[in-house]
């Protein structure tokens, strides 16, 4: 009898201890982040790559050929309109002037006998006292002289201007780069013969292409007479390299006269403000164009969309905080969301996501966070 009720005994305890073991824990509901579906005026900007150009670079050309003998500026400095900034060895160019000084002086005197013989020998044509054939003759070598005089002072002139070429000056007050020569070189006239280039860069220009078929949406868009995207020209935004924003808003300036054949791109110029200098010639940089305008748009995070063989879903947070897949259908990116074109509406909460185990009918405990594109999750206030 003992032996029997010990092993009952034995008996109960293991089948307790073994519904003990089988039973499975009781899940807390997942915490998940819950934003509420925005509802928005939406300003969409069309992003194209640009390149930088000073307000004006202008080329610093040789007008004279001869050896340089002198840089008269800093490279990478600020210059001013009138500054010298080379010096080309003058003394061939100072000979012709006074090889021309000395021609003209030449001419003068011939002039002067030329002239004092014609006024002479008029009386005495008068008087039959020397022939018409003297007087013309006469006549003929005081208008070559006067010929001469034009010519010589024309040669003079010249001879200075060339001289004067030798001290090459800033064109414009603005920023100048590396001089391509250094003193003892040896440069001609010509268009591929650049000393320099100075930058004016009070303004920047940025040159930017768009495609004809953007370009024709956005031109019939503008010339509607409800159009709300007039004006949009005057407000472009410019992002630097590095991922920044560039402070300064610009606005487009003009557009090229045709389409490019090669490329069926149309060339747009716009003009930013650059009191910093921060901008410089030839940086490679992406406008941003409000090329579309949206008013009360309902916008959702792009990371709270599940994409899945071109369905894009989302779980919306019902009753019982339950959540169900929503089928949507996403229209353009702004920033970090998307604008959506059907399948949600004003006031409906969204999951964020971020888990595999958030499925279809989950209970969760939502954690509500306020959104806005581009900006960080924040918790709502109290």
């Amino acid at each position: 009898m003992k032996k029997t009720y010990y092993l009952a005994a034995l008996l109960v305890v293991f089948l307790s201890f073994s519904c003990k073991k089988g039973a499975a824990p009781e899940m807390k509901p997942l915490e998940i982040a819950v934003t509420d579906v925005l509802q928005q005026d939406v300003r969409l900007e069309s992003e194209f790559t640009g390149q930088t150009f000073g307000q004006a670079d202008i080329q610093i050309n040789p007008r004279v050929d001869g050896v340089i003998e002198s840089l008269n500026f800093k490279e990478g400095s600020l210059v001013t309109k009138g500054q010298l900034l080379y010096t080309i060895d003058p003394l061939p160019f100072q000979a012709k002037v006074n090889q021309a000084e000395g021609s003209l002086a030449e001419v003068e005197a011939r002039l002067a006998k030329t002239k004092s013989d014609y006024e002479m020998m008029v009386p005495l044509a008068k008087i039959n006292a020397v022939s018409q054939r003297e007087l013309v003759a006469a006549k003929s070598a005081y208008n070559a002289s006067l010929a001469a005089i034009s010519a010589t002072k024309a040669s003079l002139q010249n001879a200075r201007l060339e001289l004067g070429y030798c001290r090459i000056l800033a064109p414009i007050t603005g920023l100048i780069g590396i001089s391509k020569v250094r003193v003892g070189d040896y440069v001609r006239p010509g268009a591929t013969s650049v000393l320099n280039t100075v930058s004016d860069l009070g303004d920047v220009r940025v040159r930017f292409t768009m495609s004809e078929q953007e370009f024709l949406r956005i031109y019939r868009e503008v010339n509607k007479p409800d159009s709300k995207l007039k004006g949009a020209g005057q407000s472009i935004s410019l992002t630097l390299s590095d991922g920044t924003i560039y402070p300064q808003t610009g606005k487009v300036s003009f557009a090229d006269r045709q389409v490019d054949p090669t490329t069926g791109a149309i060339t747009f110029e716009a003009a930013f403000p650059n009191p910093d200098k921060l901008l410089r010639p030839g940086q490679y940089v992406k406008i941003g164009v409000v090329t579309d305008v949206r008013n009360a748009a309902l916008v959702i995070p792009q990371r709270a969309v599940i994409e899945m063989q071109g369905i894009y879903q989302v779980y919306v947070l019902g009753d019982s905080s339950k959540v169900q897949m929503q089928i949507i259908k996403p229209g353009p990116a702004i920033k970090d969301g998307y604008i959506v074109e059907d399948g949600l509406k004003s006031g409906d909460k969204i999951a964020m996501g971020g888990t595999s185990l958030l499925k279809n009918g989950s209970v969760i405990t939502p954690k509500i966070i306020q959104w806005k594109p581009g900006q960080a999750e924040t918790a709502p206030t109290k």
